[in-house]
Protein backbone atom coordinates (compact mmCIF):
# COMPACT_ATOMS: atom_id res chain seq x y z
CA UNK A 1 0.00 0.00 0.00
CA UNK A 2 2.86 2.50 0.90
CA UNK A 3 5.03 1.50 -1.94
CA UNK A 4 1.69 1.94 -4.23
CA UNK A 5 1.43 5.83 -2.43
CA UNK A 6 5.50 6.11 -3.38
CA UNK A 7 4.88 4.99 -6.75
CA UNK A 8 2.02 7.53 -7.71
CA UNK A 9 3.91 10.44 -5.95
CA UNK A 10 6.84 9.87 -8.23
CA UNK A 11 4.66 9.47 -11.01
CA UNK A 12 3.25 12.77 -10.53
CA UNK A 13 6.79 14.18 -9.86
CA UNK A 14 8.14 13.02 -13.09
CA UNK A 15 4.79 14.16 -14.92
CA UNK A 16 4.81 17.83 -13.37
CA UNK A 17 8.71 17.74 -14.35
CA UNK A 18 7.83 16.32 -18.15
CA UNK A 19 5.13 19.33 -17.88
CA UNK A 20 7.41 21.60 -16.84
CA UNK A 21 9.67 21.36 -19.27
CA UNK A 22 7.47 21.19 -22.13
CA UNK A 23 6.53 24.07 -21.57
CA UNK A 24 9.77 25.85 -21.02
CA UNK A 25 10.85 24.60 -24.72
CA UNK A 26 6.99 25.90 -25.96
CA UNK A 27 8.09 29.64 -24.40
CA UNK A 28 11.34 29.21 -26.10
CA UNK A 29 10.09 28.31 -29.62
CA UNK A 30 7.51 30.81 -29.14
CA UNK A 31 9.95 34.05 -28.00
CA UNK A 32 12.14 33.06 -31.31
CA UNK A 33 9.20 32.70 -33.70
CA UNK A 34 7.91 36.06 -32.00
CA UNK A 35 11.54 36.85 -33.04
CA UNK A 36 11.42 35.46 -36.66
CA UNK A 37 8.46 37.83 -37.35
CA UNK A 38 9.24 40.58 -36.32
CA UNK A 39 13.30 40.95 -37.65
CA UNK A 40 12.30 38.88 -41.17
CA UNK A 41 8.63 40.01 -41.47
CA UNK A 42 7.55 36.50 -41.60
CA UNK A 43 3.24 36.87 -40.93
CA UNK A 44 2.66 32.95 -41.14
CA UNK A 45 2.71 31.81 -37.41
CA UNK A 46 2.63 28.36 -38.39
CA UNK A 47 5.67 28.96 -40.28
CA UNK A 48 7.62 30.99 -37.99
CA UNK A 49 7.16 28.19 -35.24
CA UNK A 50 8.40 25.64 -37.35
CA UNK A 51 11.21 27.61 -38.61
CA UNK A 52 12.07 28.30 -34.83
CA UNK A 53 11.55 24.82 -33.32
CA UNK A 54 14.02 23.20 -36.11
CA UNK A 55 16.97 26.51 -35.60
CA UNK A 56 16.44 25.26 -31.38
CA UNK A 57 16.39 21.66 -32.96
CA UNK A 58 13.04 20.06 -32.04
CA UNK A 59 11.17 18.32 -33.62
CA UNK A 60 8.15 17.64 -31.22
CA UNK A 61 4.96 18.26 -32.75
CA UNK A 62 3.33 18.54 -29.03
CA UNK A 63 5.93 21.32 -27.80
CA UNK A 64 4.70 23.82 -30.67
CA UNK A 65 3.06 26.45 -29.16
CA UNK A 66 -0.45 28.15 -29.83
CA UNK A 67 -0.95 31.11 -32.15
CA UNK A 68 -1.81 32.97 -29.30
CA UNK A 69 1.18 32.29 -27.47
CA UNK A 70 3.35 33.23 -30.36
CA UNK A 71 1.15 36.48 -30.39
CA UNK A 72 2.01 37.34 -27.28
CA UNK A 73 5.77 36.67 -27.14
CA UNK A 74 5.68 38.93 -30.19
CA UNK A 75 4.45 41.90 -27.75
CA UNK A 76 7.03 40.70 -25.26
CA UNK A 77 9.71 40.65 -27.82
CA UNK A 78 8.37 44.38 -29.05
CA UNK A 79 8.35 45.67 -25.79
CA UNK A 80 12.34 44.26 -24.90
CA UNK A 81 13.79 45.44 -28.02
CA UNK A 82 11.45 47.68 -29.26
CA UNK A 83 10.27 49.77 -26.76
CA UNK A 84 10.86 53.24 -27.96
CA UNK A 85 10.19 53.09 -31.93
CA UNK A 86 7.51 50.42 -32.01
CA UNK A 87 4.98 53.03 -30.73
CA UNK A 88 5.69 55.67 -33.17
CA UNK A 89 5.92 53.15 -35.90
CA UNK A 90 2.50 51.73 -35.01
CA UNK A 91 1.23 55.70 -35.02
CA UNK A 92 2.68 56.14 -38.35
CA UNK A 93 0.53 53.13 -39.79
CA UNK A 94 -2.34 53.54 -38.03
CA UNK A 95 -2.12 57.60 -39.31
CA UNK A 96 -1.40 56.17 -43.04
CA UNK A 97 -4.77 53.33 -42.28
CA UNK A 98 -7.10 56.62 -41.56
CA UNK A 99 -5.92 58.32 -44.24
CA UNK A 100 -6.49 55.19 -46.71
CA UNK A 101 -10.05 54.93 -44.90
CA UNK A 102 -11.28 58.00 -45.49
CA UNK A 103 -9.73 57.72 -49.19
CA UNK A 104 -12.06 54.50 -49.45
CA UNK A 105 -15.02 56.38 -47.50
CA UNK A 106 -17.30 54.75 -50.30
CA UNK A 107 -16.51 50.85 -49.65
CA UNK A 108 -17.28 51.39 -45.79
CA UNK A 109 -13.85 50.29 -45.03
CA UNK A 110 -12.77 48.29 -41.99
CA UNK A 111 -9.15 47.86 -40.29
CA UNK A 112 -8.33 44.25 -38.96
CA UNK A 113 -4.55 42.73 -38.54
CA UNK A 114 -1.55 43.83 -36.68
CA UNK A 115 -2.17 47.55 -37.18
CA UNK A 116 -5.22 47.04 -35.32
CA UNK A 117 -4.31 44.70 -32.40
CA UNK A 118 -0.71 46.67 -31.92
CA UNK A 119 1.17 43.80 -32.72
CA UNK A 120 2.78 46.02 -35.80
CA UNK A 121 6.18 46.83 -36.73
CA UNK A 122 8.23 47.72 -39.47
CA UNK A 123 7.29 45.04 -41.76
CA UNK A 124 3.62 45.43 -41.44
CA UNK A 125 0.64 46.42 -43.62
CA UNK A 126 -2.04 48.43 -43.47
CA UNK A 127 -4.95 45.90 -43.91
CA UNK A 128 -8.47 47.07 -44.74
CA UNK A 129 -11.86 45.22 -45.69
CA UNK A 130 -13.66 47.04 -48.24
CA UNK A 131 -17.42 46.60 -49.29
CA UNK A 132 -19.02 46.87 -52.69
CA UNK A 133 -21.40 44.30 -54.07
CA UNK A 134 -19.44 45.62 -57.69
CA UNK A 135 -15.79 44.16 -56.77
CA UNK A 136 -14.50 45.98 -59.96
CA UNK A 137 -15.22 49.42 -58.41
CA UNK A 138 -12.24 49.80 -55.90
CA UNK A 139 -9.98 49.32 -58.78
CA UNK A 140 -11.78 51.90 -60.68
CA UNK A 141 -11.79 54.30 -57.62
CA UNK A 142 -7.81 53.54 -57.83
CA UNK A 143 -7.41 54.21 -61.58
CA UNK A 144 -9.01 57.21 -61.16
CA UNK A 145 -6.77 58.66 -58.60
CA UNK A 146 -4.18 57.48 -61.16
CA UNK A 147 -2.80 55.05 -58.24
CA UNK A 148 -0.71 51.92 -59.37
CA UNK A 149 -1.34 48.54 -57.53
CA UNK A 150 -1.27 44.83 -58.08
CA UNK A 151 -4.50 42.18 -57.43
CA UNK A 152 -4.48 38.67 -56.38
CA UNK A 153 -7.07 36.68 -54.47
CA UNK A 154 -7.22 35.50 -50.84
CA UNK A 155 -8.82 32.50 -49.25
CA UNK A 156 -10.53 33.51 -46.22
CA UNK A 157 -12.43 31.16 -44.16
CA UNK A 158 -16.00 32.04 -42.18
CA UNK A 159 -16.39 28.57 -40.72
CA UNK A 160 -14.86 25.59 -39.88
CA UNK A 161 -16.53 23.93 -42.82
CA UNK A 162 -15.09 25.03 -45.90
CA UNK A 163 -13.29 29.17 -47.87
CA UNK A 164 -14.37 31.48 -50.55
CA UNK A 165 -11.76 33.39 -52.79
CA UNK A 166 -12.29 37.55 -52.39
CA UNK A 167 -10.19 40.00 -54.47
CA UNK A 168 -7.29 42.04 -53.15
CA UNK A 169 -5.50 45.06 -53.93
CA UNK A 170 -2.28 45.86 -53.15
CA UNK A 171 -0.48 49.56 -53.27
CA UNK A 172 1.67 51.90 -51.43
CA UNK A 173 0.80 55.10 -49.59
CA UNK A 174 3.33 57.29 -47.99
CA UNK A 175 5.64 54.47 -48.69
CA UNK A 176 3.75 51.95 -46.20
CA UNK A 177 1.93 48.79 -48.13
CA UNK A 178 -1.92 48.80 -48.26
CA UNK A 179 -3.45 45.41 -48.72
CA UNK A 180 -7.44 45.62 -49.39
CA UNK A 181 -9.83 42.76 -49.34
CA UNK A 182 -12.58 43.48 -51.31
CA UNK A 183 -15.83 41.61 -49.79
CA UNK A 184 -19.80 41.77 -50.97
CA UNK A 185 -21.61 44.67 -49.05
CA UNK A 186 -23.24 42.09 -46.85
CA UNK A 187 -19.86 40.75 -45.87
CA UNK A 188 -20.07 44.16 -42.84
CA UNK A 189 -22.67 41.51 -41.41
CA UNK A 190 -19.81 38.76 -40.48
CA UNK A 191 -16.07 39.25 -40.48
CA UNK A 192 -13.97 35.82 -41.57
CA UNK A 193 -12.20 33.94 -38.99
CA UNK A 194 -8.82 34.86 -37.76
CA UNK A 195 -5.92 32.72 -38.89
CA UNK A 196 -4.40 33.23 -35.77
CA UNK A 197 -7.03 32.69 -32.83
CA UNK A 198 -9.49 30.89 -35.03
CA UNK A 199 -12.43 33.52 -34.39
CA UNK A 200 -14.16 36.52 -36.13
CA UNK A 201 -11.57 38.84 -36.87
CA UNK A 202 -11.45 42.43 -35.14
CA UNK A 203 -12.40 44.88 -37.56
CA UNK A 204 -12.61 48.84 -36.56
CA UNK A 205 -14.51 51.53 -38.54
CA UNK A 206 -13.15 54.96 -39.12
CA UNK A 207 -14.71 56.46 -35.65
CA UNK A 208 -13.24 53.33 -33.67
CA UNK A 209 -9.41 54.10 -35.47
CA UNK A 210 -9.83 57.69 -34.31
CA UNK A 211 -10.65 56.67 -30.89
CA UNK A 212 -7.09 54.98 -30.75
CA UNK A 213 -5.02 57.73 -32.28
CA UNK A 214 -7.09 60.02 -29.50
CA UNK A 215 -8.02 62.20 -32.85
CA UNK A 216 -10.97 63.60 -33.65
CA UNK A 217 -10.08 65.87 -36.38
CA UNK A 218 -11.04 66.01 -39.91
CA UNK A 219 -7.55 65.63 -41.50
CA UNK A 220 -6.97 66.18 -45.38
CA UNK A 221 -6.03 63.17 -47.11
CA UNK A 222 -2.45 62.88 -47.69
CA UNK A 223 -1.66 60.69 -50.27
CA UNK A 224 1.61 61.46 -52.01
CA UNK A 225 1.87 62.14 -55.46
CA UNK A 226 4.82 60.56 -56.16
CA UNK A 227 2.79 57.17 -55.60
CA UNK A 228 0.56 57.93 -58.36
CA UNK A 229 1.52 57.06 -62.13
Amino acid sequence: MGQRHADRRTHRGQHARASHHLDAVRARIAFEAARLISESGIRDYALAKRKAATLLGVDAESALPKNVEIEDALREHQRLFHGDDQPTRLRELRETAMEAMRFFATFEPRLVGAVLDGTADEHSAVCLHLFSDDPDAPMRHLDEHGIAYDSESRSLRFDKNGEANFPVLMFAANDIAIDVTIFPYDGLRQAPLDRIVGRPMQRANLAALRELLGDSENHPIRIRADLRR
